[in-house]
């Protein structure tokens, strides 16, 4: 396993506004980590991935790993288009859930899918594999996560800690098992068990060190190139990226920790 890290922009979720977009970046390529994007600033329907704010996208993040969470707003197969394009033009993966390809996350998982919702996947797929983008399936539903990844082999996995420990159905242990050797990215988040919290990793009586240790071994054993995006809610974006990382590579010794640069004196401090 080859692992870079993220900080996906719902760290900054109320301090974020239109103009702020180029501190985040400074803020977190000063600390060494990439961004993964939201579709939109939390509350607002502005779409960042269409095509008249890709030459903003592009200059901001210029040298920063980079991913993209897909759009949630059930988006057309022409909207898909744009948001691959713009996945090509940043070098970044497509994190999705299963409704962003049309899949209802109820009844109609695993067999019972609909030609026509396949047919539509499929067509998402092709436009990655048309443009070199990876696109990674975030757990939810995981036998239909996994049907999806049978059918189709360029597709990744991303595997979300957080709502791995909220699945009554399936244990952590169980989606670890499942997911790791098509894991292509991560959600480093934590909770206490009831909700999703977005917690940074390390909550006391959160994810237990047993789990995360187990996590980590598991991906060791594939040969994948990932991205660990930690998805946290606010607190102060500060405070929770020291916390997460603090426990991940301190604590937990994992590899290939971001390196703060040398020069840098920045402290976020919203416009």
């Amino acid at each position: 396993m080859r692992i870079r890290y993220a900080i996906s922009t719902m760290v900054f979720w109320g301090h974020e506004h239109p103009l702020s977009f180029e501190q985040e970046c400074q803020f977190l390529k000063s600390l060494g980590f990439g961004i993964e994007l939201w579709p939109n600033i939390n509350s607002q329907s502005d779409c960042r991935y269409e095509r008249r704010n890709w030459p903003r996208l592009a200059a901001v993040t210029k040298d920063m790993l980079v991913s993209m969470r897909s759009r949630d707003d059930h988006p057309t197969l022409k909207q898909w288009s744009e948001q691959v394009e713009c996945a090509k033009l940043l070098n970044a993966n497509i994190v999705t859930d299963l409704q962003s390809l049309g899949i209802t996350d109820g009844k109609e998982h695993g067999p019972s899918l609909t030609r026509q919702r396949q047919e539509f996947v499929a067509e998402v797929v092709k436009l990655t594999e048309q443009n070199n983008v990876k696109v990674c399936i975030e757990n939810g539903h995981l036998q239909a996560i996994k049907q999806v990844g049978k059918k189709f082999d360029s597709v990744w996995y991303c595997l979300d800690t957080g709502s791995a420990n909220l699945d009554g159905k399936h244990s952590f242990k169980q989606y670890v098992d499942e997911l790791a050797p098509r894991v292509a990215h991560l959600h480093l988040t934590d909770n206490y068990g009831q909700t999703d919290d977005h917690g940074p990793p390390g909550l006391p009586g959160g994810i237990s060190r047993e789990n995360w240790d187990y996590l980590l071994n598991a991906l060791s054993k594939y040969d994948n190139d990932v991205v660990g995006s930690f998805e946290m809610c606010p607190s102060m974006p500060t405070v929770m990226v020291r916390q997460a990382s603090e426990f991940l590579f301190d604590v937990l010794k994992w590899p290939n920790q971001p390196q703060k640069q040398a020069d840098a004196d920045l402290t976020y401090s919203p416009i």
